[in-house]
């Protein structure tokens, strides 16, 4: 069943075990994006990063053959209504396009690990959404994150550069070959998300005090030198070891237990 207070009109949202939520898109016939789709999107991940007990997020597609055919061009239309001034105009299409990014980086401004399960068909735009997340299963510049993220993702530059140049389609063997996903999962729509909630169940069995020390960690390092990040996690831990999860944790493994770790609650705003 949907949660109501997390679902929008395009986008659902379930918990299929605890402490773990489905994130489906679900605007028929591809999933294609269009303003009020991306707004609602980033709307999703923001109230889903003020939940108090929700540990793991798995982002999917509720249609059976397509994860998204990407950008609806109808969205572009606004542009029509900008001023005819072309300072004027310059100004708000940049907000146009930073607003757009803003709603696309949501999960990963979000605190709680999300895995994207992408399956059947995805076009353009769902590897902007792919780059913002945090694991996976699968006429003009990509302005909405894949150019700022693929570099950063992968180990292979000089296939970076070709598909940013070509803009060829590539399957799923070869994404998990340059190291864009984490594992290529046979089958359809119902495995892929299968998968990932498996993987999402694991991570929401964790400690929630070390999993977003972790994910805050991993996203600084990626943007910043060995020093720099060693320096902010000391700062990060230098209260967080005071946790009773740490406590908690080290009990259990001695007595070979399962841990119930505390809500970890969450704040205003992303």
């Amino acid at each position: 069943m949907s949660i109501p207070h997390l679902s929008g009109k395009l986008i659902q949202v379930s918990s299929p075990s605890p402490h773990v939520l489905l994130v489906e898109l679900a605007r028929a016939p591809v999933n294609a994006f269009n303003k009020p789709f991306w707004v609602e999107y980033g709307k999703v991940f923001e109230k889903i990063s003020r939940e108090q007990d929700v540990r793991a997020v798995v982002l999917a597609s509720s249609l059976p053959k397509v994860f998204s055919a990407g950008l609806d061009f109808s969205a572009l239309s606004e542009f029509q209504t900008f001023d005819s001034d072309i300072g004027r105009r310059a100004v708000q299409t940049r907000d146009f396009i930073l607003e757009f990014q803003h709603a696309v980086s949501a999960p990963e401004r979000c605190p709680i690990p999300v895995i994207i399960a992408i399956h059947g068909v995805a076009y353009g735009l769902p590897i902007d959404i792919l780059g913002a997340c945090d694991e996976v299963d699968i006429g003009l510049a990509s302005d909405i994150g894949t150019l700022a993220r693929l570099p950063k993702l992968t180990g292979n530059q000089s296939l970076v550069h070709e598909l940013a140049y070509t803009a060829r389609p590539f399957s799923a063997n070869e994404a998990e070959k340059m190291g864009l996903v984490s594992k290529v999962v046979e089958g359809g729509r119902d495995e892929v998300v299968k998968a990932a909630l498996e993987t999402a169940k694991v991570i929401a069995a964790k400690s929630p005090i070390a999993i977003v020390g972790t994910k805050r960690t991993l996203l600084h390092s990626r943007d910043h030198t060995v020093q720099e990040n060693l320096e902010y996690v000391a700062t990060w831990n230098a209260a967080m070891l005071h946790s009773t999860d740490v406590a908690e944790s080290i009990k259990a493994a001695q007595a070979k237990k399962r841990v119930t770790y505390k809500p970890l609650g969450r704040s205003a705003k992303l």
